[in-house]
Parts: C-alpha cells; sequence; structure tokens
C-alpha cells in the first residue's frame, strides 16, 4: 500500500487573490479574476493544492500554454507566487494533481486517456517523465477526468471517470515507486470531474459531475460509510438551477483547524469553451453526518482562519443605492419618482450614473447589485471615471448571480463616478437590467 501519507496532503488551501501588485488581500472571491503576485491571472485548472511544510503549492492545467500542469506556491495562503512549468516535456496534461511518496513528489494527469506520472525531488518544479502512460487496472480502461484522495489512515486512491462511464477508484501502490493498485470501486454512470472527501464522523462523500463539456450542470454527491461502498446517491450539492453556481468540480479540501474542520470546495468556473479566460469557484462545505449531506455555502466574499478553520464572511462596505444616482433614460433625465433603492428596466440606451463614490486609490472589491431579463442576451457594464470594463471580464458569475463582486481601482478621495449600463449582443433585442447599487467592500 502507499503507507502513511504525509498529513500534508490535507491539501490546506485557500487563496485570497487580489489585483496585480496588490499584498495582504483579504477575501476569496468565487467566480472572479485572480491574480498571482506578478499581477498575472491564475492558470491551473482542474487542480489541487498539497502543504508541504510552511508553504502551499497548487498544480493545475495551463490552459494558456497547451495545458501543461503549472504550480503556484504561497506561504500564506492570500499571495501566490508563480514557480513556472513543472515541466514542458508533456502537454495537454488534463487534472493534474500533486502528491508524495517515498521521498519524491508526483504528479499525475490525464495524457491521451492514460495516466502519465510526472516525478521530481522537488516539489516546485523540475518534473520530469515518470514511465509511460498507462491505462486503468484490471481490465484496461481509458478515462477523462481524475482526481487523488488520501485517506485519513494514510492510504491513497486515484479516481478515474473511466471512458466506460464508469466511477472508478483505486488504490495507489507507493514507497521508492509508485503505481496503481487494486480497483476498489467502480460505480456505474455518466459522470465525471471527481473528487474525495471523508468527513470526521468517518463518512466518505463522493462528488462529481455530469458529462456536458463546458457547459456547468448541478453537480452531485455520494456517501458511504467505505471507500468500495456501496454508494449512496446522487444528491444535489448546490440548488438545481445555480447549476453548482456556473461551475464544475475539481478537488474537495479538508483543513483541521484548532476550532472546526473546514471543508471546502474547488471548483472551475468554465467559460464556454474551456480557455484561459476561465476563472475558479472556491465555497465552503456545510457537512451533515446524520442526515448524510453536503450543501455548498454560496458566499459573494468569503475566507478562512487556516490554524481555528473558522469562516467568516465580509463586512458590510458602504452602500451606494442606484436610486440616488443620475439616471437616464434614452438620452433624458428620469427623476425615478417612486424608485426606493433599485432602478428596473435599464436597456441599451439608459444607464444610471453614481457620484462621489469614495476610494483608496488602490485596487479594491465593489459588489454590483444587479440582474439581467436574458443572460445570453447581452451584458452589463460599468465606467469607472470613463473607463469602460465589462462585468463578465471581471467575474464569471456575471449575469447570473445577484451579487457580483469586481476588482476595481478607485481614485482615493470621494471623487468617484461609476455609470452602470448594459449592451445588447444584437440590434432589437430586449435585454434590460436592473440595478440595485453597489457596494465597496471594507477590508
Amino acid at each position: 500500500m502507499f503507507g502513511k501519507l504525509r498529513t500534508s496532503f490535507r491539501a490546506l488551501c485557500i487563496s485570497i487573490l487580489l489585483a496585480p501588485s496588490v499584498l495582504g488581500a483579504s477575501w476569496i472571491v468565487p467566480g472572479a479574476v485572480w491574480t498571482d503576485t506578478s499581477g498575472n491571472k491564475i492558470d491551473a485548472h482542474g487542480g489541487q493544492i498539497l502543504q508541504e511544510g510552511n508553504t502551499f503549492y497548487w498544480v493545475g492545467s495551463a490552459y494558456s500554454n497547451n495545458e501543461v500542469p503549472n504550480i503556484y506556491s504561497s506561504t500564506d495562503l492570500l499571495n501566490w507566487t508563480f514557480e513556472g512549468p513543472a515541466t514542458t516535456a508533456v502537454e495537454f496534461m488534463y487534472r493534474p494533481k500533486l502528491f508524495t511518496s517515498g521521498g519524491k513528489f508526483y504528479i499525475w494527469g490525464q495524457v491521451n486517456r492514460l495516466v502519465q506520472s510526472l516525478e521530481s525531488s522537488s516539489i516546485s518544479g523540475g518534473y520530469s517523465v515518470d514511465g509511460s502512460a498507462f491505462s486503468l487496472p484490471p481490465d484496461g480502461r481509458t478515462y477523462s477526468d481524475e482526481g487523488i484522495f488520501v485517506d485519513t489512515t494514510g492510504e491513497a486512491y486515484i479516481l478515474t471517470s473511466a471512458d466506460s462511464n464508469n466511477l472508478q477508484i483505486n488504490e495507489i501502490n507507493g514507497g521508492s515507486s509508485v503505481s496503481i493498485g487494486t480497483r476498489v470501486t467502480d460505480l456505474e454512470g455518466s459522470y465525471e470531474a471527481p473528487g474525495l472527501m471523508k468527513s470526521t464522523g468517518g463518512i466518505y462523500y463522493l462528488v462529481m459531475s455530469s458529462k456536458t463539456g463546458y457547459t456547468a450542470n448541478a453537480n452531485q454527491f455520494w456517501w458511504s460509510t467505505n471507500i468500495a461502498g456501496p454508494w449512496t446517491g446522487p444528491s444535489g450539492i448546490a440548488p438545481g438551477s445555480s447549476n453548482t453556481y456556473d461551475s464544475q468540480n475539481s478537488f474537495e479540501l479538508k483543513i483541521s483547524g484548532s476550532q472546526q474542520t473546514t471543508y471546502i470546495y474547488m471548483g472551475d468556473a468554465w467559460d464556454s469553451e474551456g480557455t484561459a479566460a476561465s476563472n475558479y469557484e472556491w465555497l465552503p462545505i456545510s457537512v451533515d453526518d446524520s442526515a448524510h449531506t453536503i450543501t455548498l455555502q454560496d458566499f459573494a466574499f468569503w475566507k478562512v482562519d487556516v490554524s481555528t478553520g473558522a469562516i467568516t464572511t465580509s463586512t458590510t462596505g458602504k452602500r451606494y443605492n442606484a436610486a440616488d444616482g443620475l439616471i437616464m433614460r434614452r438620452g433624458f433625465e428620469d427623476p425615478c419618482v417612486g424608485c426606493e433603492r433599485s432602478v428596473q428596466n435599464i436597456d441599451p440606451l439608459s444607464n444610471v450614473t453614481i457620484h462621489n463614490i469614495e476610494g483608496t486609490g488602490k485596487p479594491q472589491w465593489v459588489s454590483i447589485h444587479y440582474t439581467v431579463n436574458d443572460s445570453k442576451a447581452g451584458d452589463a457594464y460599468v465606467w469607472i471615471n470613463g473607463e469602460e470594463i465589462r462585468i463578465a471580464d471581471k467575474n464569471s458569475r456575471a449575469g447570473k448571480f445577484a451579487t457580483v463582486p469586481i476588482s476595481l481601482t478607485l481614485k482615493k478621495g470621494g471623487s468617484n463616478v461609476l455609470t452602470f449600463g448594459c449592451k445588447a449582443h444584437r440590434d432589437g433585442s430586449e435585454f434590460m437590467a436592473h440595478l440595485e447599487g453597489i457596494e465597496v467592500i471594507d477590508d
């Protein structure tokens, strides 16, 4: 067997990422664009994070660079430094996962529907190809997506969505070299993107998505008291209409804090083509072992104390109501008689301008509270002191959820001007937005 893997594989992983060149970030913002300490967009999809000593390492596919495995490091779980590709000897490696055995570090990923192993003496880079790619025992199956899970007892497993449409779980044989061992679970069903977690109550929860390509769907979970099954499910981890908050599962993370154990859903917020423009959706998981359920907690801003495990959400920032702004309807000022806070039916020839917004002169999180009548018919925009910004370029949740945080650089003082409007994808569209207001979040 794999032996007692270091508890570092708990994958203590919380990334709180802000705009370029800004340190001391304070929130996880699901769906928003996350950048590294050099100000470049983080490109590590289908990945996972492993702690080694006091440093955390994030591995994932670089969709801007032929899906080579990228590695990022952080000592505070706030600011991530790009370590570079783990290797350039292997391209088109999907859903790479990182683990350690026998004093070496391994990245396993899917290449041509086979397992390709990479090996290094250093966790942060220098990986070489570790033998030929191989299929899944005992009957040579190929597969699409994979995950890796290390049990509390130390045994490690690889999870694969086999091309036979079965979820397959195999032991990993470890030591001075690693290999796939006995198959322990063979669960029928057309699912992919597998991840596995084990609660403090000893219940295994298996999370997977349906096979809909890069279009989000309602991810499901199964539970069992034994990793070999039987498995009970499927059940949803989020409201079905949210399509898992427009994301796909990648990994389940566990933080064993001094006050509580915290579980985290780590998902990819794919764009329609699965490109490097895709973002990340990470949310805390609520676990109820008595009911055998897990549920994602939908927070626009949140963070975790990795020492205690405690989750907190954002404090209320300064709010600016839409109805207090200058409202223009097709070129004419609208006094918005009867409006309390919100402005409805903002079409492509209308806008709302809010003056005297206070800023710090540095990037800040600003929540745009709005909805649209059809997210496929157009886009909402903001103009900050005249600069045009398509909200969807800043956050994958744009047009799909009522609260959309984006990172904006506001001038220091109270002279900032924000205009909210929209553009239809085609002439004659009935695309309209409804703006409640904005909120500048305190850091």
